[in-house]
């Protein structure tokens, strides 16, 4: 019997044999693990194809009825997030429902809601980066997101995308994507930052401009919104400019041209009231651009009022604040301005502000400008005169005439000076006092007096009689309006009210011991007088006054009215001289006589008047005074019949003044 034979068997491991097995291991994992990622990846994208099929389907059929699908899904792997506003609460529901039942879904984000009705409306857009506009707040339910955001990418600042985080809501007013547009539009001109709201129908609008152009064209836009809708808060910030410039140049007719830069709108009205008040009623020409860049350290206000005070030392030139310093160049006003400059520059500059370039000429002052305006609180005297003597002569007839109003001095003493002035001032200085509010003008030899008159008649007289009044050689032109029409005939009860209307608050008191008119009588008796001829059955009676017990007779006083007398009066002619026959030394004439070498005799003093005499000279008095107050209203037109201050009427007190009646 044989017996089996048996396998060989196997050799014993070496360690190097060993070794290959498991590099051999080693260098098939990888692609083990690449064939089961493989494998993974390819079922989870078409699980994932299948979940984007299955939601997009769901999204789609929400857009019946609606102007585009409401339904927003997004997928992540097994993952799902909805967003949207479902018209009614059901169909939500509904959408939900289905989306959590898709086969294969791991989690689900629900952030759907239902519209609603809002109320106020808000919606707005941000950019807070150069290449995106993020927009929130509500966006109708009747305009899709996608339509909505079509509408907007034009007006998109260029090279920026809209993130439209807004959510569907009722209530928005009419044309709501033709107002969004425009606000939107409007970040093409500001910097990151800046937004814009539509608040129901008021747009508001926050951010700095992005350059000086832009600024300007914001102002444009702003100027004219979509219709139907309105401005609320706009803070437009001005842009920041590498060289703030200032400057105020005055032309040869006395008007300011203001260039460069200002900071804010305040800022510019500050600017223009200094402006209006260096021009002295000349024209201003606003130039400025809004932008900001004064540079540190130099107080903006400060320095405008430094530009200023230089400007007025200019007859015409420019005043420019560049590279942090202030130059000055032109004609000054005359040969001392020169030296104000060069003072003011050198120790009254702002802190932070370097003196430039002074470049001044001081030429003939021709013409020669004198200015007298009058306001409603104050007369301002501008231009030039001849010496400190007119000045106070000029200032001495002005005080007692505009007691109610300060003046305001800011001429100067220059030489050229017309011959006459003195004569002209003279003539029209009581015309302008009897103005509401004017202005007289000397330039050169030509008076100009314009301005606005109490009443018609008044600005018709001061059209005749200041002409007439100029000195030889002088041209006057008056200008001067009223706001009230001239009196129409009236019945006989209501002249007397109108009389009444006419003198209250005016009581007119003649001066202690004087029968000339004051100025200030010429408005009231004017409208009287056109009174008197809209009432031609009614006649005038005038009663004078007495003076206050005790009173002395005033000095009227008026240098501007000696000076001129002393301009037109002939000069005194030397006295004659003679030889003495004997001596050969001159001797005066006949002038000088022993007669007049005698010392004069002391006069004597005179009685004191009695009771009586005092009362009839007081009489005698009022009586003047009524007399010069009816001679005024016939040669303002009143009928010599219709005017009269009749006899045995009793004189009336100081305090009650002029009386003045109508007698049918």
């Amino acid at each position: 019997m044989s017996t089996p034979s048996l396998p060989p068997s196997s050799p014993p491991a070496t360690p190097s044999r060993s070794r290959l097995i498991r590099v051999g291991w080693l260098a098939g994992l990888p692609a083990l693990l690449l064939i089961a990622a493989a494998a993974a990846y390819l079922g989870l994208s078409r699980v994932t194809a299948h979940l984007e099929q299955q939601a997009s389907a769901i999204a789609a059929s929400t857009g019946e009825g609606q102007p585009e699908p409401w339904l927003r899904v997004t997928v992540s792997g097994r993952d799902l997030t909805a967003a949207g506003e479902a018209p009614e609460a059901s169909q939500r529901e509904a959408v939900v429902a289905r989306l959590a039942a898709i086969e294969g879904v791991r989690r689900f984000t629900d952030r759907t809601g239902v519209i609603e009705e809002v109320s106020p409306f808000v919606w707005s857009v941000e950019r807070p980066a150069a290449g995106r506009v993020e927009a929130n707040g509500s966006r109708p339910a009747e305009v899709g997101a996608f339509e909505l955001a079509q509408r907007l990418k034009p007006a998109l600042p260029r090279d920026a995308t809209l993130s439209d985080h807004a959510r569907a809501a009722r209530g928005a007013p009419r044309d709501f994507p033709d107002a969004a547009a425009f606000a939107v539009e409007r970040l093409q001109d500001l910097t990151t930052g800046a937004v814009a709201t539509l608040n129901d129908t008021v747009i508001s609008i926050r951010g700095e401009a992005a350059s000086v152009a832009a600024y300007d064209a914001l102002r444009t836009a702003l100027a004219s919104p979509p219709q139907g809708y309105t401005l609320g808060t706009v803070e437009i910030t001005p842009p920041v400019v590498a060289d703030f410039r200032f400057g105020v140049a005055r032309r040869a007719d006395g008007s300011l041209e203001l260039t460069g830069h200002v900071a804010s709108e305040s800022a510019r009205e500050e600017i223009r009231a200094a402006a209006a008040q260096a021009a002295e009623g000349a024209a201003i020409d606003d130039r400025l651009r809004d932008a900001r860049g004064l540079p540190q350290g130099v107080d903006g206000p400060a320095l405008a009022r430094f530009v200023f005070r230089l400007a007025g030392l200019l007859h015409e030139g420019r005043v420019a604040f560049e590279g942090a310093a202030v130059s000055v160049e032109g004609n000054a006003l005359d040969a001392g301005a020169v030296t104000e400059v060069e003072t003011l520059m050198r120790d009254a500059r702002p802190a932070g502000v370097a003196a430039g370039r002074v470049a001044l000429t001081a030429r003939p002052i021709v013409p020669y400008v004198l200015r007298i305006r009058r306001n409603a609180d104050s007369v301002t005297v501008s231009g030039h005169l001849p010496d400190q003597a007119s000045r106070e002569a000029l200032l001495a007839r002005l005080n007692p005439r505009f007691f109610r109003e300060s003046i305001q001095d800011r001429t100067r003493l220059a030489n050229g000076a017309p011959a006459g002035l003195a004569a002209a001032l003279a003539a029209a200085i009581d015309p302008l006092s009897t103005l509401a509010s004017g202005e007289l003008t000397i330039t050169g030899t030509e008076l100009r007096l314009t301005g606005t008159s109490l009443y018609p008649e008044s600005a018709a007289r001061l059209g005749r009689t200041v002409p007439r009044a100029m000195p030889p050689g002088w041209n006057a032109t008056v200008s001067v309006a009223s706001d009230e029409a001239p009196a129409a005939t009236a019945e006989s009860g209501a002249c007397g009210q109108r009389l009444a209307a006419r003198t209250a608050g005016h009581p007119l008191r003649f001066a202690p011991g004087s029968t000339a008119l004051a100025p200030e009588f010429y408005p009231v008796l004017d409208a009287v007088a056109a009174l008197a001829r809209a009432c031609p059955g009614e006649r005038i009676e005038v009663v004078g006054h007495l003076d206050p017990a005790g009173a002395k007779p005033e000095a009227q006083a008026d240098p501007v009215a000696d000076e001129a007398a002393k301009e037109a009066a002939p000069k005194p002619a030397k006295p004659e001289t003679k030889k003495d026959a004997k001596s050969g030394k001159a001797s005066k004439g006949k002038a000088e006589t022993k007669e007049a070498a005698k010392p004069e005799s002391k006069p004597e003093p005179k009685p004191e008047k009695t009771e009586a005499e005092r009362a009839e000279a007081g009489a005698d008095l009022a009586r003047a005074r009524a007399l010069a107050v009816v001679d005024y209203l016939q040669k303002a037109g009143v009928p010599l019949e219709r005017a009269a201050a009749p006899t045995g009427v009793a004189p009336l007190s100081d305090r009650q003044g002029i009386g003045l009646n109508l007698r049918s």
